[in-house]
């Protein structure tokens, strides 16, 4: 049955990148549905920015295709593509006021000083950057300068936004709320966002869809929950986080870490890690087949029945939530 495709759809089609003999990414495809908010997630190393770098039309495509309205886009420049990227460093001019900042690409397209001004104002009111216009990068916070890189990668009304790893220079604190921001913004403008990380949590909290990305291939894809609860490959359980990966003579399955209890008789194991979380403690239990497994204990079903490093334990879970895995 064929898949219905929108004109503002992003499609990969065996999407591959060399560096010498080095390959980055291999042979990949995939289709970035219009409107989505889509997290490229995977460690160091698997191929993740040099993909997006190559759909932002910054790194050559060795081979393959990039379709993006109907058209393969692959050997276009940036500015031609409908995309637009937003970077790592933020990358603002430290002599350009946060409003000139903003309206640099329209001005380089020779668009006259009052319009891309005026085009720059009503991007600064939409993150909230209005008062900050006439400053300069260094007078503002990092979450500041996050947001003007976004109005400024928008200014150019892309299709499809582009963000390396965008949160990674802020604190904790400020990384969750400013998620919660560009989720909301996604939504507002309804375009299609494309956003690299090696974080778990950020890509379960912003993400429509999750891309797992290991030596260069897609290894799962899918919705957040969907991939979350339901990984493919004992990779995607141990990367996704909240998984226990246990290796049984018919294979291997996965089991998630809050699923795992502590019972009377069940599977015999001693503890070796005690770790509180707040809301529970995390039990680390070494198992007779010398495999470690992860339980999320509540912290008041811990604590009225403590337990302590080297304690013998037994744990049970439920054999209906046990995920059997491809590899």
């Amino acid at each position: 049955m064929s898949v219905l495709r929108s004109a503002d759809d992003l499609e990969l089609v065996g999407l591959t990148k060399r560096y010498g003999t080095a390959l980055a990414v291999n042979s990949i495809s995939h289709l970035f549905r219009a409107g989505s908010y889509v997290c490229l997630l995977g460690p160091s190393g698997c191929g993740k920015s040099s993909t997006l770098r190559m759909i932002a039309g910054h790194e050559s495509v060795t081979d393959g295709a990039i379709i993006l309205g109907g058209k393969d886009v692959a050997m276009l420049p940036p500015a031609q593509r409908g995309t637009a990227m937003m970077f790592q460093s933020y990358a603002l001019f430290p002599h350009l006021s946060v409003r000139d900042n903003v309206a640099f690409s329209l001005k380089m397209k020779g668009v006259d000083k009052s319009t891309r001004h005026a085009e720059a104002d009503n991007l600064l009111e939409l993150v909230g950057m209005s008062n900050l216009a006439d400053r300069l990068p260094a007078q503002l916070s990092g979450g500041q300068q996050q947001r003007v890189a976004l109005a400024r990668a928008l200014i150019t009304n892309p299709q499809v936004l582009l963000l390396d790893e965008p949160l990674s220079a802020l604190d904790p604190f400020l990384r969750i709320r400013m998620r919660t921001e560009l989720k909301k913004l996604q939504r507002e403008l309804g375009i299609t966002f494309i956003h690299v990380t090696h974080g778990q949590d950020e890509a379960l909290a912003l993400a429509d869809e999750i891309v797992v990305m290991n030596n260069a291939v897609i290894e799962q894809a899918g919705p957040a929950r969907e991939v979350f609860n339901a990984p493919k490959t004992a990779f995607v359980a141990r990367f996704i986080g909240g998984h226990n990966v246990i290796i049984v003579p018919q294979g291997s399955f996965a089991v998630r870490a809050d699923e795992v209890r502590l019972v009377t008789g069940g599977t015999e194991a001693f503890v070796t890690a005690i770790e509180y979380q707040g809301t529970h403690v995390a039990l680390t239990c070494r198992i007779t087949s010398e495999q470690d497994v992860l339980a999320l204990i509540p912290e008041a079903a811990f604590f009225s029945d403590l337990k302590n490093l080297g304690d013998a334990v037994t744990l049970a879970w439920d054999e209906t939530k046990a995920h059997r895995l491809q590899g």
